[in-house]
């Protein structure tokens, strides 16, 4: 097979470059790799330390039409209403935002929902797909990034998120091009939520799981496009030069190595908004049960999460609750614009390594602990009485129906129960979350092997 002499790699998220570019997957590659990118500069040196980068190209400005915006959201509506039929499972949604500011936008939506009751079916969907389609190439944006794939010349188009706004039209003009293109599917819980807004010659997936699911929710793909690798993020945790040595990881962190470690790990604020109130009902809950001489909580946030809305719950227990802040790149409040360092990944990994259980509101950490075979603990209260917002319809999301047993965790039921919880997490660690990662994860020690030769 020819290699592809270069590879263009567009990267609009930090958990991106996190996963592909601070990966073995580009490391000595036999491809010239460039990036395609609106990183500031702090980024492309974290990058550039870690790959031998090619070239540098700044993506242009993008404004999306009224048109591009109406179909790719009519788009949206269909297929969710299309996937919570076809899986019997309303949670899926939760995933089509209902409430919106401003007339205009209130009206603009109104008009997607009632179009969206007159579509219906694969072959209405397909049209709808090739009108988007069309629609990008009338673009300005379109004919500029044509312009920039001609000069920089790439074989193949490489994205790590099948999200972004930018992708499509990206996308789009490298195939009218003859270029190829391959994408990732950015997460386990992505493919249910109908945002699978670029169209691309190969799609990189999790696991076989993961591939069911893509053939499932999109049947007009053909399946010989669905490429199971694995995902590089799990890998860090196997090389033992990233686990930062204890005595330097304590007391960098002031931790207590006679005590153990329970991780608090904090979702967005959209996924769980009363993460504080958990935090604080964990803090008076290992008080209450007098096992401040036996633990310490290590806080670690969401890296997008740049609110201080955990400030007053940090000053409520300052001698219990550790913050421990992810090393990442605050330069924008915009969550696409923030940006890993290497030493997050050092981070991360030691944190599950020396931690004892890790506890939060239905996170992936929760297999991030598991590579350590350390317990996680799940909340499963509500705080308080919010008609939108309730974990039951978290636990209910589409991906959790991959959990094969109960018993892969375990569960905070009831707000005065911690204490006993967190001791019997303690005292029997086993759980069966290998068994469960094994189902949503495939390849989980060669997948950047698996990627590298998907792209060559």
């Amino acid at each position: 097979m020819q290699i592809p002499k270069h590879i263009l790699v567009f990267t609009p998220d930090g958990t991106g470059i996190k996963n592909y570019l601070y990966s073995d997957v580009f490391k000595n590659s036999e491809a010239k790799i460039s990036l395609f990118h609106n990183f500031d500069d702090d980024t492309l040196s974290q990058i550039s330390s870690n790959i031998e980068v090619h070239g540098s190209h700044e993506i242009p400005s993008y404004g999306e039409s009224v048109k591009e915006k109406f179909l790719r959201e009519l788009i949206h509506a269909v297929r969710i209403r299309e996937n919570a039929k076809r899986e019997k499972n309303p949670t899926i949604f939760a995933f089509r935002k209902k409430k919106h500011k401003g007339w205009k936008l209130k009206l603009f939506f109104a008009l997607i929902d009632l179009r969206a009751k007159f579509v219906g079916g694969e072959r209405s969907l397909q049209k709808l797909e090739a009108k988007y389609e069309k629609a990008l190439t009338q673009n300005p944006f379109y004919h500029k990034i044509t312009k920039l794939l001609g000069e920089i010349k790439p074989d193949t188009v490489f994205c790590t998120h099948q999200r972004a706004l930018k992708a499509p039209t990206v996308f789009k003009a490298a195939r009218d091009m003859g270029i190829k293109t391959v994408t990732v599917i950015y997460s386990w819980d992505n493919i249910p939520k109908a945002r699978l807004a670029l169209r691309s010659d190969s799609y990189l997936l999790w696991s076989d799981y993961m591939k069911e699911e893509m053939m499932r929710f999109y049947p007009e793909i053909p399946s010989e496009r669905l490429i199971v690798t694995g995902t590089p993020q799990f890998e860090f945790y196997k090389d033992e030069t990233n686990i930062i040595p204890k005595d330097e990881f304590y007391r960098r962190y002031g931790l207590d190595p006679s005590k153990k470690i329970i991780c608090f790990s904090g979702d967005d604020v959209k996924t769980s908004p009363y993460d504080p109130y958990y935090l604080r009902d964990l803090a008076k809950g290992i008080t209450e049960a007098g096992m401040t001489d036996q633990c310490q909580i290590v806080f670690r946030r969401c890296p997008v999460d740049v609110s201080g809305r955990y400030d007053w719950v940090l000053k409520e227990y300052p001698d219990l609750i550790i913050d421990m802040p992810p090393l990442w790149n605050f330069n924008s409040a915009i969550w696409t614009a923030i940006y890993p360092q290497y030493e997050d990944v050092k981070l991360l990994a030691s944190l599950a390594y020396y931690g004892d259980v890790v506890l939060n509101v239905g996170s992936t950490m929760a297999f991030d602990f598991g590579m350590f075979q350390k317990p996680c603990i799940y909340i499963n209260y509500d705080h308080t009485i919010d008609p939108n917002w309730s974990v039951e319809t978290i636990y209910n999301y589409q991906h959790f129906r991959s959990m094969p047993d109960k018993k892969a965790v375990y569960w905070w039921n009831e707000r005065e129960a911690i204490g006993s919880i967190v001791q019997q997490a303690l005292n029997e660690p086993e759980t069966k979350i290998q068994t469960w990662f094994e189902i949503v994860v495939n390849h989980a020690e060669r997948a950047s092997k698996n990627v590298k030769k998907a792209l060559l």
